[in-house]
């Protein structure tokens, strides 16, 4: 789709404003980049495609996220039970997408999204007892493996894990982070494998990081004028409705 850039003009105001909007929206709450475009881009250029476009943008943004700063090593000694499943089952997940029916995956997007926005809008408080850690860190991970190699979604069930860790707040940046970025990785050598990379949209996801550092930029100038409890359940809201869009015209 994006291998003639000078006969793809609009596709490729598209993709910029995607990922200026996406990226804007990880500036002001501090996630939602990889969520929001995934999201978008699958209701405009399809789910293959988005797939491939986030994998820069999404491993870029979250280097320093999740690996410059205070507390990496000791959340990765501490989440490396959950990581290493989340980060390996993401081949079964894209292998599986290879032989199911192609609206499913669009489907099990649609829901990711609204299970992520009706989460985030509840904020339920979560504990998961010590005695526990041992088996839900693994199911957990390896779940969270297997959406995101079926949806490049990184955030369910495995953003209900972390926030049962009780981790403080620059430690849950430092653990998301680290799970975007060793998440997508491993999805893209995946794609690669199947043959579901193709060099030309590998081009445009690197391309794509531009707009989305630009808006990033942006949504930090716009986080210190902004209430950030409002525009989480404008972001949330947005979540749940554009997943009902994906969902519904599969379901029906």
């Amino acid at each position: 789709m994006l291998s003639d850039l000078s006969s793809h003009a609009p596709e490729i105001l598209i993709v910029a404003a995607v990922f200026l909007l996406a990226g804007a929206v990880k500036g002001v709450i501090g996630m939602g980049l990889p969520t929001i475009a995934l999201g978008l881009l699958t209701a405009t250029v399809g789910l293959e495609t988005a797939m491939a476009l986030i994998l820069a943008p999404a491993i870029i943004t979250n280097i320093w996220q999740g690996f410059v700063g205070a507390h990496v090593r000791e959340v990765f000694s501490r989440l490396w039970p959950f990581f290493v499943p989340a980060t390996l089952t993401i081949w079964l997940g894209v292998a599986l997408a290879q032989i199911w029916p192609a609206a499913l995956p669009v489907a099990l997007l649609g829901g990711v999204l609204i299970a992520y926005g009706v989460l985030g809008l509840a904020k339920p408080a979560l504990h998961l007892p010590p005695r526990h850690d041992r088996w839900v860190a693994p199911l957990a991970g390896a779940l969270n493996g297997i959406f995101s190699g079926l949806t490049a979604t990184f955030v369910i069930p495995g953003l209900l894990y972390l926030q049962a860790q009780n981790l403080n707040r620059d430690q849950m940046v430092r653990a998301l982070g680290q799970l975007f970025v060793l998440s997508t990785a491993m999805l893209a050598l995946a794609l690669a494998f199947f043959g579901r990379l193709p060099p030309e949209a590998s081009l445009a996801s690197l391309l794509s990081v531009l707009p989305a550092i630009a808006g990033m930029v942006a949504g930090s100038w716009l986080r210190r004028r902004l209430s950030e409890a409002a525009f989480r359940r404008v972001f949330f809201t947005a979540l749940i409705a554009l997943g009902a869009y994906l969902l519904l015209p599969v379901l029906f």
